[in-house]
């Protein structure tokens, strides 16, 4: 969620979830301050390979 809304005024994340706690991580995600290099090795994660279920 933290990367998610540090791409930019452009994006916005809209979450679901069905339990208060998960909610609550969500939110916090918007107090994270990413750095440059979290950013970086965050991008660097290669795409998912397969199919969700």
């Amino acid at each position: 969620m933290a990367w998610t809304l540090a791409q930019g005024d452009h994006v916005v994340p809209i979450p679901g979830t069905k339990k208060a706690r998960y909610l609550r991580d969500n939110a916090a995600a918007a107090d994270l301050d990413l750095t440059v290099t979290d950013l970086a090795g965050l991008d660097a994660v290669p795409a998912a390979v397969g199919g969700r279920y």
